[in-house]
């Protein structure tokens, strides 16, 4: 592994400091070392100038290895392992930024957490195929635990009833926990169903869930009417807002703009009728 020589930079943006001929070959034990002494010129050197640049980036290559560790923890997990080792780089990044001397922590001690959770952080976000509440992604780990623990105990599935207490949760709760816990995976509407010979084999889960909405016909029917309504005058949109809104009968129609029963009914069919002949016309057309 590459080491620092005993030379010392003495111009550029690395002034005073160790050489490092490649930052991200450093080994471990003399990474850690060495971010001692560049932690300590990066709190030295104003933020924004181009040595302080060269010295955060620095520390940011030595300590990769440092990632790589924290990111092997995930490494049973679906994600590409660079996925993860690219979200344990911010958290690396979030922990020199903010990494305080005068605490005298060791900064790797004070790194991997920001890292592991960075890397938590990424999955809690983004592996479940249905976003749910974090408690309930608490849960669901929680949930688990309990199932195996209860499981290998009683030799069968456990019931609600036996995992609240476990779990220190209600039974409403746990059983909220269990609905969410179906959000963590998904199955594609295009998956192939049937394993046998049988009509199925070439069936799709779409083809064999859910059904035709009906409010979807009536969508498309009451987004057709709305043009064909506002082209009525303001009186024949009075008349079908009090008939139908406000669902007024004609005689009490008549009385509230002053006309007899009978010419309320021969307004209302008038303009019924336009409006049908404007739906079929536009089914028509279409």
């Amino acid at each position: 592994m590459a080491k620092a020589t005993e030379t010392y930079v003495t111009s550029g943006t690395g002034e005073g400091l160790p050489d490092i001929e490649a930052p991200h070959e450093v080994a471990p034990r003399d990474a850690r070392a060495l971010s001692r002494v560049f932690l300590r010129e990066l709190a030295a050197r104003e933020e924004g100038t181009a040595g302080h640049q060269y010295v955060r980036n620095t520390l940011i290559e030595m300590n990769m290895t440092l990632v790589r560790y924290a990111a092997g923890r995930f490494r049973g997990r679906a994600e590409e392992m660079e996925d993860i080792v690219q979200v344990g780089m911010i958290g690396l990044i979030k922990a020199i930024d903010r990494f305080d001397l005068s605490r005298e922590v060791e900064f790797t001690t004070f790194a991997v957490p920001y890292i592991v959770g960075e890397i938590k952080r990424f999955f809690r976000d983004t592996s479940w195929a249905v976003h749910v509440p974090r408690r309930l992604q608490e849960a669901r780990v929680e949930l688990a635990k309990a199932t195996d623990e209860l499981s290998s105990r009683l030799g069968r599935a456990p019931r609600v009833a036996e995992l609240a207490p476990v779990m220190d949760l209600s039974e409403d709760q746990v059983v909220e926990a269990q609905l969410a816990a179906n959000g963590y995976h998904s199955t594609s509407l295009d998956a192939a169903i049937g394993s046998g010979d049988d009509e199925t084999d070439d069936a799709a889960l779409a083809d064999l869930i859910g059904d035709e909405d009906p409010a979807l016909a009536l969508f498309e029917d009451f987004h057709t009417l709305a043009p064909l309504v506002g082209a009525l005058d303001e009186r024949d949109r009075l008349l079908l807002h009090l008939r139908f809104v406000e669902e007024l009968t004609q005689t009490q129609i008549g009385e509230r703009i002053g006309v007899s029963q009978m010419h309320v009914s021969r307004l209302l069919a008038r303009s019924l009728n336009r409006l049908r002949e404007g739906m079929v016309g536009t089914e028509a057309d279409g």
